[in-house]
């Protein structure tokens, strides 16, 4: 920072094109974890399953990497104001209309086209943010890093807040905010000139730089990296078992953890211990962290679903009276409040492996299942009770997907369930899925 920026008011004082554009970029970057507590939300409204779910992620982030090769092909023909907006309107629309969609489908690719203008925008938006911000490039990546830091942090948070309404919430949000970035960089942020000829980028310049052999290091380094990153980040809310509310507050506690070491730890490190030596510690930290859990409760083999069939021979309790109300004639009475079973569809695929499963001697399953028993919990592994008479139904389908009634036997409400399926395994969330009557 100069002593003229100091003088005038530091780190804060900066332009208000400066502002714009930071605003526009974090929320930018909320992208990347907004939709985290939402994805069980996303898999129960739109029957899809996890891994489907998960490709959210992977359209999003496969576009933003191939876009980045062109985004500085295209700021340095149309100027970086341009490229900007185009970014943002790119955003916009697709958030807008992933919002809008009803299908698994149409999401994922209205994702890729939102990691497009994400590209566009990200990778110019740091050179506009050096070009403007007082404090010369030091506080220009500072502020560019806070930005990236707000962004990750509050993404979550706006994802389980607006998440916690509709899953079509954060979305919306997304597209507000960022059209309000749009008028600010609009007005705020003067139009420069495009570069002359001699200066416009070759799309072939980002691929000439993986000649040197410090670059194609870091760049085969970032790829494993992120590749393990975002498997985690994509997978994690699921075996939670948290409520989206909670799903946002988990998650905006890792990114304000990851915006505090990045901004403040993370050089720290670099400068005492070196950067080669900084990020093969934490490489080895992350392996320590997560790997050694993992290798412990593969050995233990506990976070598989135990799967057991029972054979109900008095069906009377599994008649509820939303069943009768359909059934019966006369005057229907109202809505059943706080309905103590779920009746759910859930893809043929799924059940037939469960089918298996209790057929089986190992009697355990994948855990696909577990979006569809609950979108709560407390982190115990999941202990499924399969009726003989759904197993049957479920052997026989052909079907894409089958509705099941599921029944969480741990519910007081269950009371007159409990005695049908016989003694209940302890340590476990115990579900029995029966056919709707």
């Amino acid at each position: 920072m100069t002593a003229d920026t100091a003088a005038s008011g530091g780190f804060f004082s900066q332009p208000k094109a400066v502002w714009a554009v930071a605003f526009a970029a974090a929320v930018s970057f909320m992208g990347l974890g907004l939709v985290d507590p939402i994805l069980p939300a996303i898999a129960l409204n739109l029957h899809a399953s996890p891994s489907q779910v998960e490709l959210l992620f992977t359209s999003y982030f496969a576009c933003t990497g191939i876009s980045m090769l062109f985004s500085s092909v295209v700021a340095s023909r149309i100027g970086a104001k341009r490229t900007l907006l185009a970014g943002l309107v790119l955003i916009i629309v697709f958030s807008a209309a992933a919002g809008a969609s009803n299908s698994i489908g149409a999401i994922v690719g209205l994702r890729a086209g939102w990691g497009l203008g994400n590209a566009l925008f990200i990778a110019t938006a740091l050179s506009v943010i050096v070009g403007s911000a007082s404090g010369g490039v030091a506080g220009a990546v500072v502020l560019y890093e806070a930005a990236l830091g707000l962004g990750i942090s509050l993404g979550p948070l706006l994802g389980g807040e607006l998440g916690a309404i509709s899953w079509r919430g954060p979305f919306f949000g997304v597209a507000v905010l960022m059209s309000i970035g749009f008028v600010a960089i609009a007005v705020f942020l003067e139009r420069a000139p495009p570069p002359p000829k001699h200066e416009r980028v070759s799309i072939a310049e980002p691929l000439r730089a993986l000649r040197h052999r410090a670059t194609r290091g870091s760049g085969l380094t970032a790829i494993f990296y992120n590749f393990g990153f975002f498997t985690l980040l994509a997978y994690t809310p699921f075996p939670l078992h948290l409520s989206i509310h909670q799903l946002g507050y988990t998650f905006t506690a890792w990114g304000l953890l990851l915006a505090l070491f990045a901004v403040f730890v993370a050089p720290r490190v670099g400068r005492r211990y070196g950067d080669i030596r900084g990020l093969g510690g934490a490489l080895a930290a992350i392996v320590a962290v997560v790997g050694v859990p993992l290798w412990q409760q593969t050995l233990q083999d506990s976070g598989s679903i135990q799967v057991a069939m029972v054979t109900i021979n008095d069906r009377n309790p599994l008649f509820e009276p939303s069943d009768v109300r359909m059934r019966g004639p006369g005057p229907q009475p109202g809505p059943v409040v706080e309905q103590r079973f779920r009746d759910v569809e859930v893809p043929t695929s799924i059940l037939k492996g469960l089918s298996a499963a209790a057929a089986s001697s190992r009697s355990a399953a994948s855990r696909e299942i577990e979006p569809y028993l609950s979108l709560s919990g407390d982190g115990r592994p999941s202990h499924v009770i399969l009726d003989s008479a759904l197993k049957a139904k479920i052997d026989a389908s052909g079907d894409e997907r089958m509705l099941v009634r599921i029944y969480d036997l741990e519910d007081p409400r269950a009371g007159d369930i409990r005695p049908l399926v016989g003694p209940l395994p302890k340590g476990r969330r115990i579900y029995l899925l029966t056919l709707k009557p």
